[in-house]
């Protein structure tokens, strides 16, 4: 539907007819449709989005609640024992660090490249071949 004049008032735009969703998808694939209108209750979106806003402020509160050493001694052996994991974890607990580091390490700077042939450069390829001239 083509409009010369878009609806500015909430009555003229419930008085457009209806179309499928399966149309309106089909439309906006093609590229047919080129402005939407989405009506909405203003109130029940202020209203989401101070709940919203109540639980995020909760959820730092509670992790701010719990110190950084509560929460690495949450992380110990003892309490991996209801994990499904544990019995995987503890046959590699040679692998793994008995305290778990607060930071990552330090840069040093070390770059490895492996070569699948000993001795050969690595390959370049590009993505599409270029024009024979």
């Amino acid at each position: 539907m083509k409009l010369e004049n878009p609806p500015t008032l909430a009555s003229e735009l419930t008085s457009l007819p209806v179309t499928s969703w399966r149309r309106f998808a089909r439309d906006l694939h093609d590229g047919r449709i080129e402005q939407i209108c989405i009506l909405s209750d203003d109130e029940r979106m202020k209203c989401e989005a101070e709940e919203l806003k109540q639980l995020v402020a909760e959820d730092v509160d509670a992790l701010s609640a719990k110190s950084k050493k509560e929460r690495f001694d949450e992380q110990s052996w003892d309490s991996l024992k209801s994990s499904p994991f544990y019995e995987v974890l503890r046959e590699y607990r040679d692998v793994l660090p008995n305290d778990i580091p607060a930071e990552l390490p330090q840069d040093k700077g070390v770059q490895h490249e492996i070569d699948l042939v000993p001795g050969t450069k690595y390959c370049v390829t590009r993505q599409w071949p270029l024009p024979r001239e």
